[in-house]
């Protein structure tokens, strides 16, 4: 499969499904409306999926990785070799999202997508790798036109095989690489055309020295580049990351196979962000987990016109804020399916 390909398998929702999911949310045993935005992510779940009965008990977490040549210009407090450090804490069941997915009843997948080490071929790993790190975005492109486009159909691959062959029912994406809340601004920048320091968070916890490098580091990569805004494989391409690529891929991957996909926070919003501008349908399809503390998160999702579902001042990515959110949207499904309406249990409807 090649991108126009991919591109062209996507349907948008299915409206009339939503229609019914509505009827049956208004004719249960409660208050109409007094589920809030239960009842609208349920609404959502029934147009996706294309039922009244969905099931999105098998869930799954992609965890994309991948390291950035801009990392050199000092823009994280970390350094890059963390990346692959943190991709084994993934593997053993000791990190951060390791523990929430496991709290939710979620399978967890890392993807090397660009790391710039060597991880040894027997780690429980996905290897995708496109290339050892991206290219500097503040001296030229991360990468080729070629190259994001076969990391953004590895994603997708990924998340359409797992779901028409292993029968996972609800994805989540998250990320992990040293330095891209730098591309991941540049991106948004991209996009919503809106000064770079406006836009610009302190990453993994940065000075106000590196605040102010950081923020002349994205401008000089959207000078050097000139991003299109009108061509999201383009700005991919020019500011983005293997692992931005592989979590734009993994939304389209969804859309394909009419499954919901919950992005993560500030790095996995860039790449629905892309995903959604590629094939506009796409957006059916995504919820936005968690409102970011990166202060560039909130131009994203307001550009996707989606509200996030929860917000708890986090800002850590890996998929910890998906891992969450897809908690919440299995039990919006559960609400569409399992409460009885009035006519079901015999109760005598108000009409309120």
């Amino acid at each position: 499969m090649d991108l126009k390909e991919l591109i062209a398998a996507i349907e948008p929702a299915d409206k009339a499904w939503a229609d019914k999911a509505w009827e049956r949310l208004r004719s249960q045993i409660r208050p109409r409306g007094s589920l809030g935005r239960l009842e609208e992510m349920a609404a959502r779940v029934g147009s996706i999926c294309r039922t009244l009965q969905p099931d999105l008990s098998r869930k799954l977490i992609f965890t994309m990785a991948g390291d950035h040549g801009v990392a050199e210009e000092g823009v994280s407090a970390y350094p890059q070799e963390v990346t692959a450090q943190m991709v084994f804490s993934f593997i053993q069941g000791w990190a951060s999202i390791s523990v929430l997915a496991s709290h939710v009843g979620a399978d967890v997948r890392v993807v090397d997508c660009g790391v710039a080490a060597d991880l040894p071929p027997e780690w429980a790993v996905e290897h995708r790798k496109i290339a050892k790190g991206t290219g500097n975005i503040a001296q030229g492109p991360a990468m080729s036109w070629e190259e994001a486009e076969r990391a953004v159909l590895a994603g997708a691959e990924l998340v359409m095989k797992a779901a028409r062959e292993e029968g996972y029912r609800l994805f989540g994406t998250g990320d992990m690489g040293i330095a891209n809340t730098t591309p991941s601004t540049a991106i948004v920048a991209a996009f919503s055309g809106k000064p770079v320091a406006e836009l610009t968070g302190r990453g993994t916890g940065i000075d106000d020295e590196a605040w102010k490098r950081k923020v002349q580091v994205v401008e000089r990569a959207l000078e050097v580049n000139r991003p299109d805004p009108d061509d999201p494989l383009d700005v991919l391409a020019k500011v983005g990351g293997y692992e931005i690529a592989g979590l734009a891929g993994a939304v389209l991957g969804a859309a394909a196979a009419k499954v919901p996909v919950v992005c993560d926070g500030f790095i996995a919003t860039a790449g629905a962000l892309i995903a959604c501008r590629l094939v506009p349908a796409a957006k059916d399809y995504l919820f936005v987990s968690h409102k970011s503390q990166e202060v560039g998160h909130a131009a994203m999702y307001g550009l996707l016109g989606l509200e996030p579902i929860l917000d708890l001042g986090m800002r850590l990515g890996e998929g910890t804020g998906a891992a969450l959110a897809m908690s919440l949207v299995e039990a919006s499904a559960k609400v569409l399916r399992d409460i009885k309406t009035f006519e079901e249990a015999g109760v005598t409807d108000t009409g309120h």
